[in-house]
């Protein structure tokens, strides 16, 4: 009898934003405008062979209580400027970027990835989210927002209509016969017609049809319209649920649902984002682990977290002091604005009354209870022992891989790759080197021609 062979950990990179996850102000952060900053990054992704880079994207800076959230203010650049620019100086590394199908038009948006992927060699991936609030609709030309139906169906349209742009070439329409004169071998290339509920366009679209095809999808919704959404679209799922109870639920229920397309289990990768605390040994890092909690959470940080909950100015209060003994404002709008935290709090009342139980059962402060009930690291030990967890959750069947998150830009990704990847290489469960040239190669997906073939033959 033989053994199954392990699976292949798929590994990539989150360039982190200023929130509650980066640490600005340790000595070695740098900065998140700086071009610089991006190509150190992916170039330590690189050599470390990940599969591709991910940058998050918000479109609006968020508000509390009509100020700035100054852990917002980081200024980066547009998403498809800043990814262009890392294919000149990476070679194999995928480029993965967040853009919103609420506020852009298909259009161009598939002539803007169409061209990164040519730019690239291949290297492209499209991170479909929705925007959810009319905060940030005030951004733009439109203003206001859909309901979260409203929100996946535009979503779905958007994504079949830059599909169909994508598909408008099929890829040996270009001759350009010197002797003859005849460029194109088809003169209709690029045509297409699009009537539907949400877009109504008719034209030529004018990028040639790129080496992967069409980008690599990513889907990161967690609501059932949006797992739905994933097993008929995406190639990949951004995913928040990295523990092995949660994560093996969350990876059965997704991968169940693409029978119903005609998909199959290996033809959608789960992804969670991860953070880690890496030191050389478990004490050291369960110590560093601490001391990264608290630099994320400031006195500050504390209080404006607590406001998520109580909808009330508690700029007053002691962040080392007792949780405010009044409850929490359910009857006026949100005074912080454009952070989708505030919807985990559905019954705010008995998230207090429950934060207050936990607070007088431990001792804990305001921000004692923020760092013990916020995010923390995923990940905590000496690379051996963070190398068999990531190993373990794979093997388990929950998740495919992680999407990494250090705490320190730019070099928070450097210890993990001089020290962690090495010991999954050793176990056999990473490559060593690349074995494909494009994104699809690196996640073991098939060209969407392919794809497509094969779920019209199934």
């Amino acid at each position: 009898m033989t053994s199954k062979p392990p699976k292949q950990i798929h590994l990539a990179a989150h360039f982190p934003g200023v929130n509650n996850t980066t640490v600005w102000s340790d000595p070695r952060a740098g900065s998140h405008i700086e071009f610089s900053s991006f190509a150190h990054f992916a170039r330590t992704a690189e050599r470390a062979k990940f599969d591709f880079l991910f940058l998050a994207e918000g479109l609006r800076l968020r508000e509390q209580d009509g100020e700035i959230y100054d852990l917002d203010v980081v200024g980066r650049p547009d998403t498809f400027t800043v990814l262009a620019a890392l294919a000149a100086v990476t070679e194999r590394l995928g480029l993965t970027g967040t853009i919103n199908s609420t506020f852009n038009e298909p259009y161009e948006v598939a002539r803007q990835f169409a061209s990164l992927d040519h730019l690239s060699g291949g290297r492209s991936a499209w991170n479909v989210v929705t925007s959810w609030d009319a905060f940030t609709g005030e951004n733009f030309r439109r203003g206001g927002f859909l309901p979260q139906q409203e929100r996946y169906s535009r979503a779905r349209e958007f994504l079949a209509t830059a599909n169909e742009l994508f598909d408008s070439w099929h890829g040996d329409e270009i001759l350009a016969d010197q002797e003859t004169g005849t460029f194109l071998r088809d003169a209709k290339a690029g045509a297409f017609v699009h009537t539907g509920r949400h877009f109504d366009i008719h034209g030529r679209f004018n990028v040639p049809r790129s080496p992967q095809g069409r980008p690599v999808v990513f889907q990161a919704g967690d609501f059932d319209e949006g797992r739905e959404f994933a097993a008929a679209e995406a190639d990949a799922i951004f995913s928040r649920y990295g523990t092995l109870e949660t994560g093996r639920a969350f990876y059965t229920d997704v991968k169940s649902r693409l029978a119903a397309y005609g998909r199959r289990p290996d033809q959608l990768l789960i992804l969670p984002a991860a953070t880690f605390a890496l030191a050389d040994t478990d004490a050291e890092a369960e110590e560093l682990a601490r001391e990264i909690r608290r630099q994320q959470v400031s006195g500050a940080t504390a209080l404006k977290h607590l406001e998520f909950v109580w909808n009330r100015d508690l700029s007053a209060y002691d962040p080392e002091g007792p949780l405010p003994d009044i409850d929490p404002d359910t009857g006026s709008a949100h005074i912080s604005q454009g952070r989708a935290q505030v919807r985990m709090y559905r019954d705010p009342t008995a998230t207090a009354r429950e934060w207050r139980e936990l607070a007088a059962a431990h001792g804990w402060s305001i921000r004692d209870l923020v760092i013990h009930t916020g995010n923390r690291q995923n990940f905590i030990g000496s690379p051996s022992t963070i190398a068999g967890a990531i190993d373990d959750l794979v093997q388990a069947d929950a998740c495919d891989g992680f999407i990494l998150v250090p705490h320190v830009t730019p070099s928070g990704l450097d210890d993990f790759a001089d020290k962690v990847v090495p010991l999954l290489q050793e176990r056999g469960v990473f490559r060593t080197e690349y074995e494909g040239t494009t994104l699809r190669d690196h996640l073991g997906l098939a060209h969407p021609d392919t794809a497509r073939d094969e779920r019209a033959a199934s």
